[in-house]
């Protein structure tokens, strides 16, 4: 695989509270520069990202009820139509990791729709982080199955702020799970080309990572 080939792979990402906004806009500039395929931070810089990608192809994705999942449904469905009206083109929720952990199919579902519908509605698309380091296999199915029914466009694996990241062998199972038309994002521990690389031979069609260049050396 090419290095640009790689690059259009990567969410360039930066989700630690205390970010500035100078590492922001680096982290832009970085994205323009490398062509990566979005540039991924917490809403409130939603606007701003927008700003700095103006003119190129890089994509603005923020995350909703981060980093637990625990929000309100709700208040996930606001953050996303807030997100969404600031710019945002594509969204990355958590999941209500408490359901699928007690295998409640209908709340992992609900959840996921009501943000998917918001997220539709404002034309962006939605990535739905089930935490895998959290789950049981079964569990990580029960997930994967749910958000494809709720209207998930990519499942994806973690926030990278629990125990564990992603793992070639919950890319595989997710893969398998979703079939060939749903995205499937490996996110959390992705530091080298050679993480990279075996993520997406295991079926992976997104990185996250908050080192994107460092995935091109």
């Amino acid at each position: 695989m090419t290095t640009p080939q790689l690059a259009s792979y990567v969410d360039h990402t930066l989700l630690k509270p205390e970010a500035s906004r100078e590492q922001i806009a680096t982290l832009c500039a970085e994205a323009r520069q490398y062509g990566f395929a979005s540039v991924c931070t917490n809403p409130l810089w939603t606007p701003f990202v927008r700003e700095q990608l103006a003119g190129s192809d890089v994509l603005t994705c923020a995350v909703v009820g981060f980093p637990l999942g625990a929000s309100a449904t709700e208040v996930k469905a606001f953050e996303t139509a807030t997100a969404v009206a600031a710019g945002a083109d594509e969204i990355d929720m958590v999941i209500d990791i408490a359901a699928a952990r007690a295998d409640e199919r209908e709340r992992v579902e609900a959840d996921v729709r009501a943000v998917a519908e918001a997220a539709h509605r404002g034309g962006a698309r939605l990535k739905v982080i089930i935490e895998t380091c959290l789950l049981t296999d079964e569990q990580k199915v029960l997930a994967c199955e749910a958000a494809v029914a709720a209207g998930a466009d990519y499942v994806k694996t973690s926030t990278g702020f629990s125990t564990a990241g992603a793992t070639v062998a919950d890319v595989r199972l997710m893969r398998a799970t979703v079939g060939p038309d749903i995205g499937v994002k490996a996110s959390g521990g992705i530091r080298t080309r050679e993480d990279a690389l075996a993520m997406i031979e295991a079926g992976a069609s997104r990185i996250g990572a908050s080192s994107g260049p460092a995935l091109l050396g």
